[in-house]
């Protein structure tokens, strides 16, 4: 604990942080990710930089592929928080730029995924979020 502020080691920033109720999320979710779903660390990032409409914003989660290219993108709330229709405005403005495949939104209590079709203009839902693959 420094200067009273709870903190926790962010095994994909490689560095300590703030313990709040979001960042709870963003820990536990992303320790699921690659112990249950077999999601390489490696390829993960959190708090990554992007820039949207000249300004600087932080994607929550970044799943890439061996290539560099963003698979997965995921924004966390805290567990107080309703995933509502400001939430996947969000993640969406975010994709914009990004072009993900999968957009998962979570609040440590309800998760949704969904697949991008670009080529139909369209997304759906999943029952489920996918196990890695390389062929994400």
């Amino acid at each position: 604990m420094e200067d009273k502020i709870l903190k926790v080691f962010d095994p994909l920033r490689k560095k300590y942080v703030a313990l709040t109720p979001e960042e709870y999320v963003r820990q536990h979710f992303t320790a699921w990710m690659t112990g249950n779903l077999g999601y390489p660390a490696s390829l993960m990032g959190n708090e990554v930089p992007i820039s949207l409409n000249n300004t600087k914003r932080r994607c929550d989660t970044v799943v890439f592929r061996s290539d560099g290219s963003p698979v997965v993108i995921v924004e966390y709330k805290a567990p107080t928080v309703a995933i509502t229709q400001r939430v996947f405005d969000q993640i969406a403005r975010y994709n914009m730029v990004l072009r993900s495949r999968y957009l998962i939104v979570s609040n440590g209590l309800r998760h949704f995924c969904c697949e991008m079709d670009y080529d139909r203009d369209s997304y759906s839902f999943l029952a489920a979020i996918p196990v890695w693959s390389p062929y994400l």
